[in-house]
């Protein structure tokens, strides 16, 4: 009994690197605030507060432009129209 269908495995192969990129912008606002927590002043810390709210949310308010062009992407492959989704 096989534990992937190959299916299975070329979902993965494309979810996983879309799965990485989400985790790495919280996770690089955490490792800044773990090392800044360990300065002197306060005011290091709210910087670098301000900076990965506003990191976040730029990443964020772009999602649309990714979730835009995999409908397209995915219509005209479903389409099989290779002039709307082949990569230039």
């Amino acid at each position: 009994m096989r534990l992937f269908s190959s299916s299975d495995k070329a979902l993965w192969r494309l979810a996983l690197p879309m799965i990485l990129s989400n985790i790495t912008v919280p996770l690089l606002g955490v490792v800044d605030t773990a090392v800044i927590g360990h300065l002197d002043s306060p005011i290091y810390l709210g910087g670098v507060a301000v900076g990965t709210t506003a990191t976040s949310f730029i990443f964020m308010l772009l999602l649309f432009l990714r979730m835009s062009t995999t409908g397209l992407t995915a219509q005209a492959f479903g389409a099989n129209d290779k002039l709307r989704w082949r990569v230039r």
